[in-house]
């Protein structure tokens, strides 16, 4: 069994990835939830995450990071996901804890009390894992891998070159690419072939009470993608978490990762090192190709197990 803590910015996508990994805790053990600012602020995302875990009856400590990036003001997405930053489903405002802790230190705090180590995933933008590395880096020994959604060799989303949420915060990109610690990438080259038809996201609708959510989440998250060129749509921070379950059903390649830092044309773009001897050493695997039918296959299983239990 793996440990994970999850960072996140939920998200209707942030909100399938924890759906999945709650499912699943019999390979993965969820220690904890932080947010961060991103798709939305970080009062609304982390109300999505609360409504979330309150929703699947989780029993697992939640807490807020940074409200924004190291350096710029804050660049939310409500185009993508709404005013609220989790647009579709209702919820009843049940309550559920939030711990008194900054995130970066409720991810300090649990690191340094596991007797194992522990892989972060990271579904926002990278501030709150940047802060934990550069004032704590004795926690290094501590993470056994980071697997995040992020970036794009191939092209970006924000902008023609830069992923949401590298755009957002680049300079705390930076800082967690070149950590030396291991990474796996799951940028837009391959959450794009990640990608739930319109016939399944449908098959899903009464299914069970956790299915019906995921119905809601994916039917405004598939009208929303429309706009961006999309008929399907590409379910891209699930990645980062199933790699860890079904790590088979992907391929990539090894690579030193940089990113734009400056505030050119091409800040926030990654950019990687793929020769067969590398300047530095290929600490990331960034992630290329998915078996999208085997990738939906461990949702729709995962929503299953769920309306059973719930």
């Amino acid at each position: 069994m793996r440990n994970i803590l999850i960072d996140c910015d939920p998200g209707h996508d942030d909100a399938l990835a924890i759906i999945v990994a709650l499912a699943n805790k019999q390979k993965l053990n969820l220690l904890g939830v932080t947010t961060i600012g991103g798709n939305q602020t970080l009062a609304k995302v982390t109300k999505n995450a609360k409504n979330i875990l309150s929703f699947l009856q989780a029993d697992i400590p939640l807490a807020a990071g940074q409200s924004g990036p190291l350096v710029k003001p804050l660049k939310t997405a409500p185009e993508a996901h709404g005013d609220s930053g989790m647009d579709g489903p209702y919820f009843d405002g049940s309550d559920y804890p939030l711990s008194n802790m900054n995130g970066v230190d409720f991810l300090y705090k649990k690191m340094i009390e596991s007797k194992e180590n522990i892989t972060l995933v990271a579904l926002g933008p990278l501030t709150n894992l940047a802060l934990l590395i550069k004032n704590h880096p004795e926690v290094k020994e501590k993470i056994e891998c980071i697997t995040l959604m992020g970036g794009g060799i191939d092209h970006g989303n924000q902008t023609a070159l830069a992923e949401f949420n590298i755009y957002v915060d680049p300079e705390a990109a930076e800082i967690v690419f070149q950590s030396g610690l291991p990474i796996i990438m799951a940028g837009l080259d391959v959450t794009e072939k990640a990608e739930i038809t319109v016939a399944e996201i449908n098959s899903l609708q009464g299914k069970g009470k956790v299915s019906q959510l995921a119905y809601d989440l994916l039917s405004f998250y598939n009208k929303s993608g429309q706009q961006f060129g999309f008929i399907n749509s590409p379910i891209h921070d699930l990645c980062a978490v199933a790699y860890l379950l079904e790590p088979d059903i992907f391929k990539g390649k090894l690579a030193n990762i940089h990113v734009i830092t400056d505030y050119s044309l091409a800040r926030g773009l990654t950019y990687g090192d793929f020769r067969k001897i590398a300047a530095e050493p290929k600490n990331t695997l960034v992630l290329e190709e998915v078996d999208r039918q085997k990738f939906v296959e461990l949702l729709i299983a995962s929503l299953t197990y769920l309306d059973e239990k719930i």
